[in-house]
């Protein structure tokens, strides 16, 4: 054999070696049983997902109470070990959708026997535990997080507080938890990677004494590189009482780009819970993504990362991301691993060459173990001639499981589609699916539509809003433009005063047959231009909507509506409630 095809042959095996990790995604090792604070095999990484809280902190990603439980259900469906579905104390609606979720999705075994432990977030503050606990205490297995800063900048502007009062506060605050009937308590050291070590030390050591099963080490501005974060982990294990007898976590922010390998390199170092969101998403740069965490140990645990493994359903990961970016309004870039549609494209030429050759020269994971739908059928081209099983069909490829309700809900407005185009693609499917499927029931919706615009004059709208309860309403407005005399004008009929933060367009498909999609962010009037405004510690949150429609006027309309309709339910749920008002100028 010559040296030229030995390498090749060598090339050959590698690849084959990585596409069969990949293949073998859910580890063939079993779950271990739960126990709060051990694990019974060391080499096993509990995943916990907190999408629908931190997450959520992204701007324009807030959810309503419906949509938070699809994720979570979508969550278990994925395997996740722990949902931490929000901030019980935050809103009404929060509490609502963590209680709900601990309810339902705590209760529900998958085929396997899992049940995912739902974990209320809260602050070291005593109502917030005694909210938190009464919104998780009905799940199997409920968990109490709790938070509090531990670095020198934190303890002195923002809590204003010495050392020892802080010990103090977290110790008596995890009693507390213990006394409601927790057994499975997290604590969360906030900004622990600035921290003095042996502080963190002690204050990790005093909350374990008092009964804390998990100890989260939170890089909360993203400021380490992974060998700081490992040798944190290290250190940690090293030199606090008691370390050994709970689960050491990490939770890491992407400022620099670093989450995803801080996570990796905390998990070699000994944390056995990774905290992670569905795409990255989160606080300004975003979190450690589930995908990019849960592959690399598929890819690698076994070979360089002494055998770690979770229990994920890889073959969920599209699915789930592709409902987290619908609902949450956060759209992927192209590029992003493994969920971006460019993901698994291949575009250059010697790279195409390669692949027709042997996959394997440049992919190292196969485009199904995450989810994508690959079919060596001949393609259908979905026109106005085409029914309801081409459009199903079409839809499970691209890795919609959509109810029949929810197909039948799309087939008129993508026989309306294609019927001013002649073929529609993949991209307007997607469109049509995250307006039409991904939005809850409207208390607006658009009735008609007439736009006046020009150079000769200020732009003229008037429109026709239909109300839930049946009632039609119009209204007249002008304004700078198209978009703006459009928008003004359903203000006008909603009376609502709202603000656009955020507004794009943009073209999802090639050539004359348009198709626009329009994405707006809003909020009150009032309110500031960050995801959460903080007056008296109330959060105040910003409304996404997106819309794709073949007229860039009627795709803008269809979006602020989606924002507008966010809004109102929220504000719907907040007039209702009793308890901490998120809006406090309603």
């Amino acid at each position: 054999m010559s040296i030229e095809e030995d390498d090749h042959s060598t090339l050959e095996t590698k690849a084959s070696k990585f596409q069969s990790m990949a293949t073998n995604a859910s580890s063939p090792r079993g779950r271990p049983q739960y126990y709060p604070h051990h694990i019974p095999d060391p080499s096993y990484v509990r995943i916990l997902d907190t999408t629908l809280r931190d997450g959520e902190q992204s701007p324009g990603a807030a959810m309503t109470s419906q949509e938070k439980l699809r994720i979570a259900r979508q969550l278990a469906r994925l395997g996740v070990d722990v949902i931490q579905p929000g901030f019980p104390s935050a809103s009404d609606d929060d509490f609502l959708a963590v209680k709900m979720i601990a309810q339902e999705v705590g209760n529900t075994a998958a085929h396997d026997g899992h049940i995912p432990v739902i974990a209320g977030f809260c602050r070291c503050v005593r109502e917030d535990i005694a909210v938190a606990w009464e919104a998780v205490k009905d799940a199997k297995r409920p968990r109490l997080c709790t938070s509090i800063a531990t670095s020198s900048i934190h303890m002195e502007h923002k809590l204003r507080k010495s050392k020892n009062e802080v010990i103090q506060i977290a110790r008596d605050m995890v009693a507390f938890a213990r006394s409601l009937g927790c057994n499975d308590i997290q604590f969360g050291a906030e900004d622990a990677t600035r921290s003095e070590r042996e502080f963190l030390y002690e204050i990790l050591g005093v909350v374990i004494e008092a009964g804390a099963t998990t100890v989260n080490i939170a890089d909360t501005v993203g400021i380490l590189m992974p060998f700081e974060l490992g040798k944190l982990i290290s250190d940690i294990k090293s030199n606090t009482p008691g370390i050994a007898n709970v689960i050491v976590s990490t939770h890491c922010h992407n400022d620099l780009g670093l989450a995803t390998a801080n996570t990796i390199e905390g998990a070699r170092a000994g944390a056995r819970q990774l905290e992670v969101t569905i795409n990255g998403i989160g606080e300004r740069a975003g979190n450690a993504s589930l995908e990019e965490v849960v592959m690399a140990l598929v890819c690698k645990g076994d070979h360089v990362l002494n055998g770690l493994y979770t229990r994920i359903n890889t073959r969920r990961i599209l699915e789930t991301s592709k409902m987290v970016e619908e609902y949450s309004g956060m759209h992927l870039q192209p590029h992003k691993a493994l969920v971006g549609t460019n993901a698994f494209l291949h575009a250059s030429g010697i790279h195409q060459d390669g692949m027709l050759k042997h996959k394997g020269t440049y992919q190292i994971l196969s485009p199904e173990d995450i989810g994508h739908k690959i079919t060596t059928e001949i393609g259908i081209v979905l026109g106005k001639l085409s029914g309801r099983q081409a459009l199903r069909k079409r839809l499970k490829e691209l890795g919609y499981e959509l109810k029949e309700k929810e197909v039948d809900s799309l087939f008129l407005p993508f026989k309306a589609m294609a019927e001013k185009k002649k073929v529609v693609t993949d991209i307007d499917l997607k469109a049509l699916v995250s307006y039409k499927v991904f939005n809850a029931e409207p208390i607006w919706k658009l009735g008609d539509l007439q736009v006046t615009c020009g150079t000769l004059g200020l732009s003229t709208t008037t429109i026709k809003l239909v109300n839930i309860d049946g009632t039609t309403h119009v209204a007249c407005s002008i304004g700078t433009g198209a978009v703006d005399s459009t928008y003004k004008a359903i203000n006008i009929i909603v009376k609502e005063p709202i603000k656009v933060l955020e507004y794009s367009l943009s073209s999802v498909t090639e050539g004359i047959g348009i198709n626009a999609t329009a994405h707006v962010v809003i909020c009150r009037e009032n309110n500031h231009t960050s995801t959460y405004a903080l007056a008296r510690d109330v959060a105040y949150p910003t409304f996404c909507g997106t819309g794709a429609e073949m007229d860039v006027v009627v795709a803008s309309v269809e979006a602020y509506l989606v924002a507008v309709n966010k809004f109102l339910r929220c504000k719907e749920s907040v007039m209702h409630s009793q308890g901490i008002q998120i809006f406090e100028l309603f």
